[in-house]
């Protein structure tokens, strides 16, 4: 069977591409810090030698809109085309091609369906800086095969969260009976609080440093029932509007499994967001 070698939660910050690669009087003042941090978490990820990555982030709204908006899907094509071209033009993203591991996605698909999840599918997905920005920091090689799956985060009605967390736990169940030899590492990326085209956006720091503490301390301590306890979709909305985005580390505590602690945790108190990273090693490194 399948090993899984790591769990990791990010954000995905569309400007780190630009802020690392920047040079002279172009390069931001927090551009070196913010890359040795980045170089540090992706350590972690080499260290656990994976063979192929399972990528869960959500579409912002490129390929998916309101006449066609999946809860939960999964990509199944034997490539991947990226970025799209606003994210080129605003972010300074480069195009990538990622290759896909396309038995792993249909076996995802098929028993994902008869252990509970009506999930949909596309053989002609483009993926965005969700899962690109991911692999920019931590894989920048881009030499391993993904299973891309995409959450609904932006466009109501949105899945509960306990369902972002039940999904997190069978993906885990999937890729530990997949009937394979290969080192599996899941990558999930969402964000803390945050506000986008809001009156909290552009300030020093996240929207709601309360929020992003107690967030980051569930996620730490893997105390997934303290987290729902306190996350509802309406509770979300008060720290940033677009902080639904949480449910996607939530679906990685999942992942990680209750009671999990974290093996590997970083922040970045970067101007209006709080950046974050975390590690998990499902039976330690082997």
């Amino acid at each position: 069977m399948a090993q899984l070698v790591a769990v990791i939660a990010s954000t995905h910050h569309p400007f780190y591409y630009r802020a690392s690669t920047a040079t002279g009087e172009d390069r931001p003042d927090f551009a070196d810090e913010w890359v040795r941090k980045v170089e540090a978490f992706r350590e972690t990820l080499t260290r656990a030698r994976p063979d192929v990555l399972v990528m869960v982030g959500s579409d912002h709204f490129h390929q998916l809109w309101l006449d066609n908006m999946p809860q939960f899907l999964v990509g199944k094509a034997p490539v991947y085309d990226a970025n799209w071209y606003n994210e080129e033009r605003e972010f300074g993203l480069p195009r990538m091609v990622l290759k896909g591991q396309e038995d792993l996605s249909e076996y995802v698909l098929r028993e994902g369906l008869d252990a509970g999840f009506d999930l949909a599918f596309s053989n002609e997905l483009r993926i965005d800086h969700s899962i690109t920005c991911p692999i920019i920091t931590l894989r920048p090689q881009n030499d391993l095969p993904i299973v891309p799956i995409y959450t609904n985060i932006f466009a109501p009605p949105l899945p509960q969260p306990k369902r972002f967390v039940q999904l997190g736990r069978t993906i885990r169940q999937l890729i530990e009976s997949w009937p394979s030899d290969q080192r599996v590492a899941v990558i999930g990326t969402g964000h803390l609080s945050l506000e986008l085209g809001g009156p909290r956006q552009s300030g020093p720091h996240g929207p709601d440093p309360e929020f992003d503490r107690k967030a980051v301390d569930w996620i730490a301590n893997g105390d997934i029932e303290k987290c729902l306890g306190e996350v509802t979709l309406e509770s979300l909305h008060l720290p940033g509007n677009a902080t639904h985005g949480f449910m996607d580390f939530m679906l990685m505590m999942g992942v990680a499994g209750e009671g999990q602690r974290v093996d590997y945790v970083d922040t970045y108190d970067l101007f209006h967001t709080m950046e974050a990273y975390f590690t998990w090693y499902p039976g330690g490194l082997r």
